[in-house]
């Protein structure tokens, strides 16, 4: 193992805690600089779920025909926004050539890589933070109302089987039996055991950001800039107030990863996919694990203080003001799938919220080393699955820069592949 060294971790969302709490592991120093408290931004409001099973890519062979449809449907669960359509012609033409047969087969088994060991890379960084609580592993639920979403969704359930991923298939009384509450509109299910989902996702993050800190971890309120290096050496971060000493340092800032990755001299294709959520406060029914209305493409997530409704996606870039007709309209579809919620609700009943989700068009994250420097690592790009690959990308940092060769083929996740 190489000599124990300074890191620098950028980003104290769900993939810098996890790169941090490895290096401590193999007893490296630690100081995390981000200018939000741990555990904010796409690591608090997403849907909670760890899915090994999330492998299908979201380029599909038919992804340009769809494109006037996000374009014309403000409140459909993908939206471009006219305003952005200049900005985003790049990445969507990169989307678009990534959804071929062979390249998604590809990405498939390239995220399978990551994902399938979430939970017992996540477990033992839970425990240690005192956190165990907040993960369960009872599963997943996707349902459906209609034989032509049923069909609709056999070619990603084929990319699934492919790629090692079981489920159970339910019928209508079968999906009675499993809960109850839900809809009798929906006919079939598709429930998948070895998913899971946090409690708190927010609450994890940050507990394991204590951990960080009772360890040893520094953790700085700054925003970094830029790299001082020589020779292609690290030898700090900067900072607006400063520079921070270090020997190595891994950039996990998520949406916001694209201009420190353009010092360093790598164009990265990052977009945002901004997501949203409502959060609704005492419900009238809890569904028993995660449930995805397949039609409607949110999830509903039992969390210990309320029932979050998430999902949609909306391209209009880091700057634009929310849609909060987006979050909205996930309250109004909650009672389709669970009737005995109320059709509508007082606002201190729920809050709203809306994040970043960074995405590549070809939905791989960047791991590895960047092009002017060997010392500074990327771990970003996990686009709908950070909760999921967070953990293992984690474990893979930490093994390169311990001086152990990476447990996984990281070509796919090069950053040299654009």
């Amino acid at each position: 193992m190489a000599d124990k060294k300074k890191v620098a971790v950028i980003g104290a969302g769900m993939v810098g805690m996890a790169t941090a709490s490895y290096l401590q592991r193999d007893g490296h120093e630690v100081v995390v600089i981000d200018p939000q408290p741990p555990g904010q931004g796409a690591s608090f409001g997403n849907a909670g779920c760890f899915n090994p099973s999330s492998v299908v890519p979201v380029a599909t062979p038919d992804t340009w025909k769809n494109i006037p449809k996000y374009l014309s449907d403000p409140l459909g669960p993908l939206r471009i926004r006219w305003s952005y359509l200049p900005t985003l012609a790049p990445w969507l033409i990169r989307l678009v050539r990534s959804g071929t047969p062979e390249r998604i087969e590809a990405q498939a088994r390239a995220l399978k890589m990551i994902l399938g060991p979430c939970l017992e890379t996540l477990l033992p960084l839970a425990r240690n933070a005192g956190a165990e609580d907040l993960v369960a592993r009872n599963g997943i639920l996707i349902a459906y109302r209609a034989q032509t979403s049923w069909d609709a969704d056999a070619s990603a359930w084929a990319i699934r089987k492919r790629n090692g991923i079981r489920w159970e298939e339910l019928n209508a009384d079968e999906l009675r039996q499993f809960d109850p509450g839900l809809s009798r509109d929906f006919t079939r299910g598709r429930l998948v055991p070895d998913n899971g989902h946090c409690l708190d996702p927010g609450g994890l993050v940050a507990a394991m950001a204590e951990a960080v800190q009772r360890d040893g971890g520094i953790f700085l309120r700054r925003r970094a800039i830029g790299f001082t290096l020589n020779g292609g050496k690290l030898s700090a971060v900067q900072t607006p107030e400063g520079e921070v000493a270090a020997d190595a340092a891994v950039i996990a800032t998520g949406a916001h990863s694209k201009p420190l990755a353009a010092q360093l001299g790598d164009a990265v294709p990052l977009e945002t996919e901004r997501g949203y959520h409502a959060m609704l406060r005492s419900p009238e029914v809890m569904p028993r694990v995660p449930t995805t209305d397949s039609e409607g493409k949110f999830v509903a997530t039992p969390m210990a203080n309320g029932l979050r409704f998430a999902g949609t996606v909306e391209l209009a870039g880091l700057q634009a003001e929310p849609d909060w007709r987006r979050a909205e309209i996930l309250l109004q579809q909650a009672s389709k799938l669970y009737p005995a919620l109320a059709q509508s609700y007082t606002d201190d009943r729920y809050t709203m919220w809306m994040g970043h989700r960074p995405s590549l068009p070809d939905s791989l994250p960047v791991i590895g080393p960047s092009s002017r420097s060997r010392d500074v690592l990327y771990a970003f790009g996990h686009g709908h699955v950070g909760m999921t690959g967070g953990p293992y990308t984690g474990k893979i940092i930490a093994d390169l820069i311990s001086g152990r060769p990476a447990p996984i083929d990281l070509t796919p996740f090069r950053v040299t592949r654009f």
